[in-house]
């Protein structure tokens, strides 16, 4: 890999920390689409197996808290065995997880497929691995970084959600899944030669780094005991809980309602599975620049503000979401707007405020137990809403849940002391 990457270093020097971004972007956008690809077999998985939305939302919620479980885990691994074979090893679960999910019967089969392989897979390629990257690579522009990285998300909605609906309509589900696990193996030689661990290993230092010194060896504590520990020190501390909590309702607002249900309940209102994909795409447009504009004010504006705004605005948002199929025309398009732009800006500002509280080395093993908090959001969600939809007969009861979960979020992020630390901020050693 080194007589590959070294040669490329001298020409480039300190602007191949963009290689890594662009590297990592893809990765991230890649694990995004295949964890957005449950949405668009709830309906096929109905028609074909008579599973009930209950019993696929289930399995969406087992892959959504795995994603979140196992981040502290992957971030404190990152610390003692490396980045890229962690990646590495992910990306190559979730080739396999997709694969063997053509040949699923039962819903046991599914649970294990998307469930537990594809879930573990997620985990580790995830905001983590983000903010271990944004972290180790950069000093300043770090919150550009982060929200380049984090729109990721979004982007593998735009590219590959209108795609893949329009596959299920013609080949049927099998070749989404044969085309995700496709375009996750492809991924595992990119990584592989593009991805250093460290600044150090080619010869650089941290973007925009003053001094010269460079980072310290690897960790030689054991990664469960490091994410453990973390944990430990984190939970006395009043912002971590405030972030925790504040991240639910993201992760229950996101991921778990919109990214897991607005294509069947598009479908409610008459519009096919095509269409609900296409507009989950333009909200990906809108959040790929809103999640890069928030990056770039978290460099600049106090991190709640920010959060204060950008929960609010999806709580209205949610809470006009029931109304906006009955506007014609105008209806989805207003709501898209006001919340494909703030999708996963949420990202960035939250980061920027655990590194605040925790030191830029513990953040990424901190956020990894806030990103729990997510992803137990948007397991809860997913699962709720299912049972709501088959109770209720429609969604609009869990849209004004959400939204109305969103407005307390947004007064609850206010309280957060971190933005306000500065040089003073508490540092929180892994070791």
């Amino acid at each position: 890999m080194n007589s590959i990457v070294k040669p490329l270093v001298a020409r480039m020097h300190a602007n191949y920390v963009w290689v890594i971004v662009g590297t990592v972007f893809l990765a991230l956008l890649a694990a995004a689409g295949i964890r957005a690809t449950p949405s668009v077999m709830i309906l096929p998985l109905e028609h074909e197996f008579g599973w009930n939305r209950t019993t696929v939302s289930f399995v969406i919620s087992i892959n959504i808290a795995l994603y979140g479980l196992i981040g502290p885990f992957s971030a404190a691994a990152m610390q003692r065995y490396g980045i890229r074979p962690l990646v590495l090893g992910a990306m190559a679960l979730l080739s396999t997880g997709t694969l063997l999910s053509i040949w699923m019967t039962v819903p046991w089969h599914m649970l294990l497929a998307w469930g537990v392989i594809v879930g573990a897979g997620s985990g580790v390629v995830a905001n983590t691995l983000a903010a271990t990257i944004a972290g180790r690579w950069f000093e300043t522009r770090r919150g550009l970084a982060m929200g380049i990285l984090t729109a990721s998300s979004a982007t593998g909605q735009m590219v590959f959600l209108p795609l893949m609906a329009f596959m299920v309509d013609h080949y049927g589900w099998r070749s989404v899944a044969l085309l995700v696990s496709g375009i996750a193996a492809l991924l595992i030689p990119l990584v592989a030669v593009f991805l250093p661990e460290r600044p150090s290993t080619i010869g650089l230092t941290r973007y925009g780094q003053a001094d010269q010194s460079v980072d310290g060896p690897a960790s030689t504590q054991n990664p469960f005991s490091m994410a453990i520990g973390a944990l430990k020190k984190a939970v006395k501390i009043r912002d971590f809980w405030l972030l925790f909590f504040s991240f639910f309702v993201c992760g229950m607002s996101t991921n778990g309602y919109i990214g897991s249900h607005f294509i069947a309940m598009c479908n409610d209102y008459g519009i096919l599975a095509e269409g609900g994909a296409g507009m989950l795409a333009a909200m990906g447009i809108l959040d790929l620049i809103g999640t890069t504009v928030s990056g770039w004010l978290s460099d600049r504006v106090n991190a709640r503000v920010l959060l204060f705004w950008y929960y609010g605005l999806r709580g209205l948002a949610l809470i006009f979401l029931p109304h906006a199929f009955g506007l014609s025309y105008f209806g989805l398009p207003v709501f898209a707007a006001f919340y494909g732009l703030d999708w996963v800006a949420t990202v960035p500002p939250t980061v920027r405020l655990a590194n605040d509280v925790f030191g830029r080395v513990a953040a990424p093993v901190v956020f990894g137990w806030v990103v729990v908090g997510h992803q137990l959001g948007a397991a809860t969600a997913t699962l709720l809403a299912g049972f709501m939809r088959n109770s209720l007969g429609s969604y609009t009861a869990s849209s004004l849940l959400m939204g109305g979960a969103c407005i307390i979020a947004a007064v609850m992020v206010l309280g957060i002391q971190g933005g306000h630390l500065g040089k003073k901020a508490l540092p929180l050693s892994t070791g």
